[in-house]
C-alpha cells in the first residue's frame, strides 16, 4: 500500500515558541549570540517547497536565512541551531511527522534532533532537541 505523504508545502509564520533561548543555553551559545538569535527568531518566516518525500525548507530571520533540501530516509548534511555541521536522518515517524536525528560531524556536544508534524487542524509544529530541552514552535500557513 502507498503512503500518502501529507503536503507541508507553503509559507509558515510562527505563532508561538517555547523553550528557544533553554535550547541555546543547552548548546553552550553565549549569552550575547543568544539574545540576538532569540530577538531575530522571534518572526521567522519559513518557506517549503515539497516534492514527493524531498522537501526545501528556507527559514528566514532579520539575521540570517537557512536552506536545507533533503529527502526522507536519506542521509544530509546541515548545520545545527548552533552552526555545528552534523549529518541528519529524516524519517517517517507517524503519517504526519518526520523525525530527524543529527551526528555531529566533528567534536562533542548535546544530543540534537528535530520533528516537523503536520497537525489536523492544519498547523506546522517544529520540534527541536538538545539533550533533554525541548523547544516547540507552532506555525501556520499564511
Amino acid at each position: 500500500m502507498e503512503r500518502k505523504i501529507p503536503n507541508f508545502a507553503g509559507t509558515w509564520e510562527m505563532k508561538s515558541s517555547e523553550n528557544f533561548e533553554e535550547l541555546l543555553k543547552k548548546l553552550n551559545v553565549n549569552v550575547m549570540l543568544r539574545k540576538i538569535a532569540v530577538a531575530a527568531a522571534a518572526k521567522p518566516l519559513v518557506e517549503i517547497k515539497q516534492n514527493g518525500e524531498t522537501l526545501n525548507i528556507k527559514t528566514s530571520t532579520t539575521v540570517r536565512t537557512t536552506n536545507i533540501t533533503f529527502t526522507v530516509g536519506q542521509e544530509f548534511n546541515e548545520a545545527t541551531v548552533d552552526g555545528r555541521s552534523c549529518t541528519s536522518f529524516p524519517c517517517w515517524e507517524t503519517e504526519n511527522k518526520i523525525s530527524c536525528e543529527q551526528t555531529l560531524q566533528k567534536g562533542e556536544g548535546p544530543k540534537t534532533s528535530w520533528t516537523r508534524e503536520l497537525t489536523n487542524d492544519g498547523k506546522l509544529i517544529l520540534t527541536m532537541r538538545a539533550d533533554d530541552v525541548v523547544c516547540t514552535r507552532i506555525y501556520e500557513r499564511q
